[in-house]
């Protein structure tokens, strides 16, 4: 049972590190264990924005040597960069373990992302010209606090919180997903999906590699993939609902669009709110009205159903 949330502004920013923490902590019932966002800002073409981890969060508690293993592993990251011509512009640690980095790089991401992810404990979250993906253990108050989200100003945002049903309690078994290694594009999901090897197992033949065992993550490359041959974000969603077997709601963002998109049976719930300056989605209505405390009217998109909606 868990919670996602997603947010856009129509042709205007706002602060929506805050606004997805309000939407998450009010959904934090539906899922104690960790909280992820993937917040949109300004694109810059010409830059990249790296977000990865060097270690887990439950690691921390090693003591001096793993404080040295993550300086190492730095290092190491900061030289490969460096390898493949890539200029850091900003470097900066959102945590002990986490760090943001703002870099130009014009060669190949596959061959970037798999180059920095051979450093030990290396992990890239993300990568995107607007997009930056955070996600770490506990609710969505304690990785604000912790990343300092408030004030981030973009233009739409999707968040997840997550109750462990199979697989552990870590960084990397939380959502979002971003859907390596294509840029800016990143996923929310709430439900199961019944054919996810099969999926896997052809994207892998594809050339395409998956970091965890989570179903969410095939979604997020399955759409990247289709879109990556010619496919509209919306027509790829729309293709997913025919291939992808389960109960399913999910939320897919890019670098300049919002999609949504529910199974035939429409067994996992979703909540929506639309305006001409924003619109609002999450798993339940109170998660809306966190960021809405006036009266507003909201309705529960049909089964089968993709909408996209553009910034």
């Amino acid at each position: 049972m868990c919670g996602i949330a997603g947010l856009i502004h129509r042709k205007q920013t706002g602060d929506i590190g805050q606004e997805m923490t309000a939407m998450l902590q009010s959904l934090k019932h539906r899922g104690p264990d960790s909280t992820g966002y993937a917040l949109y800002g300004k694109p810059r073409e010409s830059e990249l924005v790296l977000r990865f981890k060097l270690a887990e969060q439950a690691e921390m508690s090693k003591g001096f040597d793993i404080h040295r293993q993550i300086q190492e592993r730095r290092a190491e990251i900061d030289r490969r960069l460096a390898e493949l011509g890539a200029k850091i512009l900003q470097a900066e640690p959102a945590t002990e373990y986490a760090f943001r980095y703002r870099i130009t790089f014009a060669g190949d991401l596959r061959r970037l992302a798999n180059y920095l992810e051979d450093v030990e404990g290396a992990e890239m979250l993300s990568m995107g010209h607007g997009l930056e993906l955070i996600k770490d253990l506990g609710d969505a108050a304690r990785v604000n606090e912790q990343y300092h989200l408030q004030g981030f100003v973009g233009t739409h945002a999707i968040g997840h919180t997550r109750m462990a049903t199979e697989s552990d309690v870590d960084i990397r078994s939380a959502h979002p997903y971003w859907a390596y290694p294509f840029a800016d594009v990143s996923v929310v999901h709430n439900g199961q999906l019944t054919n996810y090897w099969n999926g896997r197992r052809a994207l892998e033949r594809s050339g395409h590699r998956f970091v965890s065992n989570c179903d969410s993550e095939l979604i997020a490359v399955y759409l990247a993939d289709r879109m990556a041959r010619g496919a509209t974000l919306e027509d790829a969603m729309k293709s997913s609902i025919e291939e992808l077997d389960g109960v399913f709601t999910y939320l897919v963002a890019t670098s300049d669009s919002l999609g949504m998109a529910k199974d035939v049976m429409a067994a996992k719930p979703m909540v929506l709110y639309e305006s001409d300056q924003f619109i609002a989605l999450a798993s339940e209505e109170v998660a809306i009205r966190s960021v809405f405390p006036h009266e507003i009217n909201t309705f529960d998109p049909y089964e089968g159903e993709v909408r996209v909606w553009k910034s």
